[in-house]
C-alpha cells in the first residue's frame, strides 16, 4: 500500500493534553545542551519575566511529534514508520512554553507529494493551551521512502 494522497486536508484533533513540568524542561534543556539558566532555575526565569522555567524553543517538538503519531499510526495513511525520514522541521512561536502549561496539538496534513516511488508529507501542528491560547505552529516534512 502506498501513501494515501487523500490525506491532504485531513485534520487530526488534539489528543490527550501534555503537562509541561519543570523537570521535563530541565531534562530537555540538558539533552539539547541549552545552557540558559532560565531553563533550569525558577528565579533566573522570573528575572527575565517568565512565570516559571522556560523551555528551549525546540521543546515544542515533543508536543508536535505526539500529534504526528496520530497520522503515522492511522492505517488509512499508508505510512510504514520504518521507512520514514524526518526531512524538515520549522517552528513559529506565539509565546514561550513555560512549566505549568497544559498543551494540546491539532494536526493538519497540508501536502502529500509523490517523489519517485516514495512521498513527502508536510504536516502542521497547531499547539495551544487547554484554554485555546496559541503557543506555537510547527511544520514538519516527512519523507516516506519507497519499498526496496
Amino acid at each position: 500500500m502506498g501513501i494515501n494522497p487523500d490525506l491532504v486536508g485531513r485534520i487530526y484533533p488534539a489528543g490527550e493534553s501534555y503537562q509541561v513540568g519543570r523537570e521535563k524542561i530541565r531534562e530537555f534543556a540538558a539533552a539539547t545542551k541549552a545552557a540558559n539558566p532560565a531553563h533550569y532555575d525558577v528565579q533566573a526565569a522570573r528575572k527575565l519575566g517568565y512565570s516559571d522555567v522556560v523551555a528551549p524553543p525546540t521543546f515544542a517538538i515533543i508536543i508536535a511529534q505526539r500529534a504526528d503519531a496520530q497520522l503515522i499510526s492511522d492505517p488509512a495513511s499508508g505510512i510504514d514508520f520504518s521507512r520514514v525520514v524526518h526531512a524538515d522541521q520549522r517552528f513559529t512561536h506565539h509565546r514561550p512554553i513555560v512549566a505549568g502549561d497544559e498543551l494540546l496539538a491539532e494536526l493538519y496534513v497540508d501536502q502529500v507529494r509523490e517523489m519517485g516511488a516514495g512521498a513527502m508529507i508536510t504536516t502542521r501542528a497547531e499547539i495551544t493551551t487547554a484554554a485555546g491560547e496559541k503557543i506555537a505552529t510547527t511544520v514538519s516534512s516527512l519523507l516516506v521512502r519507497a519499498e526496496d
